[in-house]
């Protein structure tokens, strides 16, 4: 799976409001992806701070596409479980989000990711999740 690839993917079978966080894949391995979203007044809160609901739709949407680059393919996947921990204020210019898969199983793949504001690089966001194989 290649960046292209998930791009087209995200544009073609992801809700409008997913698509609308105007996420771009940077790189994808055996079960890692790695993406950007821009930090945008429509994402901020008072404070010009990223909102914790656009990191959390981040976290999950690039931990689902380490699940299929864990494949290598699409497959259908339903987040399970989200905990999403907040360490620092979102600013800068965009964010960089990388995720991975940490094990699976048959039916279950647990995944982890960590948000970095850029472009001082510093980790704003954690997230763990739990994605059912449907």
């Amino acid at each position: 799976m290649t960046p292209a690839n998930a791009q087209t993917y995200l544009d073609e079978y992801f809700a409008p409001w997913v698509r609308a966080l105007d996420l771009t894949f940077t790189d994808l391995g055996t079960g890692t992806a790695t993406a950007t979203m821009p930090i945008t007044p429509d994402l901020t809160r008072m404070g010009d701070i990223l909102s914790g609901q656009a990191l959390a739709a981040m976290a999950d949407t690039i931990m689902a596409f380490a699940c299929f680059a864990h494949y290598g393919a699409l497959k259908p996947v339903a987040t399970t479980n989200l905990d999403t921990v907040f360490l620092r204020p979102g600013v800068g210019t965009h964010i960089r989000c990388e995720a991975e898969v940490v094990r699976a199983g048959k039916q279950l793949l647990f995944t982890k990711a960590t948000m970095f504001a850029e472009p001082s690089g510093k980790p704003v966001a954690t997230a763990t999740a739990t994605f059912y194989l449907a």
